[in-house]
């Protein structure tokens, strides 16, 4: 066993040799277009950019924009560099785990280490990992200053250190692999919250690990994840904040203390009742709420990274957007409320009208040695007869709408209205059959699988499609996906034969025949038959990052950009099948030629 660790430590380690060279080559050699050029000024200087912010990547920056030294030019360099490395290792815990992955198949004893199956195992690593370093999505946030870069990162790295608690779940001590993974998620709320999505996929683990399988304990086991996630995303990161905002309003405008006097107080008691819970926990000796609270103020004392993004507003930086420099703001800045609310679970079609426009949340402001209610959020309430569960269709920009017209094909169903006017007239609501057919033809076909296809069938060129809504039958042209199989081609985008040159020779146009995909889709079958809880912890990666994504944005049509780097952790889940589609042919050669396969 120490040989094998031996060579597939060294074997990682090439890889992420590749990846960091390829990267570091390919990297852009200066601002590249939308947010780079604001992530390195805001690393540069300790600035505030966009909410929610990313403080820790903006510290983890900041260590880089030092290495230009005094040539101020190299900055962009130097912090695109951090990309390319934090992308190289992501590439590195890939490859480790599609090892550990193949080995729980391949290997039950000792024994079976032998040559053919370590080269098997060497070799599923391998090509699931640079399946994903060189895919398309990956490789272009891979060499730019972004944040999705240093997020997969983490990603990787918590799902990999999750794979080796599972090696040692039954040792002393083996609580502190879940410690240190904590911390990493608390880290990770400061550079993007993807990451969190990688919960349900740990709680499996743990859970199979732990438990005997039933329907029922999965079941439960589901749940727990999204209550984990949940409560870290709608408790924690909001409700630190805005219990927070009640401690300062009480001891400003009750007190009269300075501003802040109520968030430096409760920042002592939070960090002082929670070290007495976990000294208490562990004089009693209760194991699994130490390692729960432990778990929990480890998230926290990450997530106070966030810490910086009040003190650097309060210094007033040239660039300070949203000026989180009180807790009040701050609490806006971190719920995003500058880009509004999307509908969910219920809400308005984009032709509803508005019954009442209500007095929402108040919003304070600092005046004088006060905070004074300026404003507050309104809170609209649409006719029922226009509103639907699950609603996908609800903006009313009239350029979305005749998006939603093209893609839904909308005929919809008449609903007599009192207009503004006074007079009564007939509108036409979305049936909910359209909402649904909205959301499969735009939020799950061109906005997720398009991307998913890019990178393992293939990519007609780089010209961003749009919609396909407005500029019709030009949506053939751009943006699609291809597998370079003529007569597949074809059938969806018509002759690919007699493209304009500026077209035919695009430099983003890649075709794989589908051989990276139908090899993951290998894997996956595969994968299932020899390990379904294993399965199970790589779908709900695979899931969490992709689709699931797809149902909270709930985006609207005309996207400025293309957003495939959103869903990079689910094209690395499906890199792991990819890598474990090897280890299913492998066994192929063995059972069919067993003198090829060895």
């Amino acid at each position: 066993m120490k040989k094998y660790a031996l060579i597939n430590n060294i074997t990682g380690w090439v890889i992420f040799a590749v990846a960091a060279v390829v990267y570091l080559l390919t990297m852009e050699p200066t601002a590249s277009f939308w947010d780079p050029g604001e992530f390195i000024a805001t690393a540069m200087k300790q600035q505030i950019g966009h909410p929610p912010g990313a403080p820790f990547f903006m510290i983890m920056g900041r260590f880089f924009t030092l290495l230009a030294g005094n040539d101020l030019s190299k900055v962009a360099v130097c912090m695109n560099a951090m990309s390319a490395l934090a992308s190289a290792f992501t590439i590195l815990f890939l490859f480790w785990s599609i090892t550990h992955l193949a080995r729980k198949i391949l290997i039950k004893e000792e024994s079976d280490l032998s040559a053919g199956n370590i080269i098997a195992l060497m070799a599923a690593g391998t090509v699931g990992a640079l399946a994903y370093t060189f895919s398309d999505s990956f490789w272009f946030s891979a060499v730019e200053a972004e944040v999705y870069a240093t997020s997969s990162l983490f990603t990787a790295l918590v799902f990999w250190l999750m794979l080796k608690w599972e090696e040692a779940a039954d040792k002393p001590h083996s609580h502190r692999w879940l410690i240190l993974i904590a911390f990493l998620m608390g880290l990770s709320i400061g550079v993007h919250l993807l990451n969190l999505l990688a919960i349900p996929a740990l709680v499996f683990i743990y859970y199979f690990k732990k438990y005997t399988v039933s329907r029922w304990g999965i079941v439960k086991a589901l749940g727990v994840s999204i209550l984990i996630l949940g409560a870290i995303l709608y408790v924690i990161i909001p409700g630190i904040p805005w219990l927070a905002s009640i401690f300062e309003l009480i001891f400003v405008n009750g007190f009269g203390l300075p501003f802040n006097s109520g968030l430096i107080f409760y920042v002592i008691l939070l960090s002082a009742l929670t070290i007495w819970l976990i000294w208490l926990t562990y004089r009693k000796k209760m194991v699994g709420l130490n390692t729960i609270l432990t778990g929990v103020a480890v998230i926290l004392l990450g997530y106070f990274s966030y810490g910086m993004i009040v003190i650097r507003s309060s210094a007033n930086p040239p660039l300070n957007e949203n000026n989180p420099s009180n807790v009040f703001s701050l609490l806006s800045y971190l719920n995003r409320d500058q880009y509004g609310d999307r509908p969910l679970f219920k809400g308005q079609y984009y032709n509803a009208p508005l019954v009442e426009s209500k007095q929402g949340k108040a919003i304070y402001t600092p005046i004088g040695r006060k905070y004074v209610k300026t404003s507050y959020k309104p809170e609209y309430v649409y006719d029922e007869r226009f509103t639907t569960i699950f609603p996908r269709m609800y903006s009313d920009d009239p350029r979305h709408i005749e998006a939603y017209k093209h893609w839904a094909g909308i005929k919809g169903k008449p609903v007599r209205i009192t207009g503004n006017d006074g007079k009564t007239k007939t509108e036409y609501v979305p049936t909910f059959g359209e909402n649904l057919k909205f959301f499969w033809r735009y939020q799950l076909g061109w906005m997720y699988f398009r991307y998913f296809m890019w990178n393992f069938a293939g990519r007609q060129n780089d010209i961003q499609g749009n919609d396909g809504s407005i500029i019709g039958e030009g949506n053939k042209l751009y943006g699609n996906w291809i597998s370079g199989i003529k007569f597949l081609d074809e059938a969806r985008l018509g002759p690919q034969d007699n493209l304009p040159s500026t077209l035919a020779t695009n430099r983003g146009r890649n075709t794989y025949y589908l051989l990276p995909l139908l090899l993951g889709l290998v894997g996956l079958v595969y994968h299932y038959r020899r390990n379904p809880k294993d399965t199970v912890v790589v779908f709900w990666l695979f899931f969490m990052t992709g689709i699931a994504i797809v149902l909270y944005l709930n985006q609207k049509p005309l996207e400025p950009r293309e957003r495939d780097y959103s869903y990079a952790g689910s094209f690395y889940a499906f890199a792991i099948w990819i890598g474990l589609g090897v280890l299913a042919l492998y066994e192929l050669l063995r059972k069919y030629l067993p003198s090829v396969a060895g």
